[in-house]
């Protein structure tokens, strides 16, 4: 199953892609950028703690968290 699940998700993110109408702005490529990078960065600080399952469960968290402030503070 899980040999699956990447193309199958990277496949879907190719035809969402195609069905969008008019370019991508500069801002919008600012504010996606900045949210993937706050989102790799509180992913890691999360990793830094807990153990087990709460580890993983704290890097996903740091994760979500980042992104979110990264997203606010780039104003996006």
């Amino acid at each position: 199953m899980r040999k699956f699940a990447v193309p199958v998700v990277v496949t879907g993110l190719f035809a969402l892609g195609a069905c969008t109408t008019g370019s991508i702005s500069e801002r919008q490529v600012e504010c996606a950028g900045a949210t993937v990078v706050g989102a790799v960065v509180g992913g890691a600080l999360g990793n830094q703690l807990g153990g087990g399952s709460g580890k993983d469960i704290l890097t996903a968290g740091g994760a979500v968290a980042g992104g979110a402030v990264a997203n606010q503070a780039a104003g996006c």
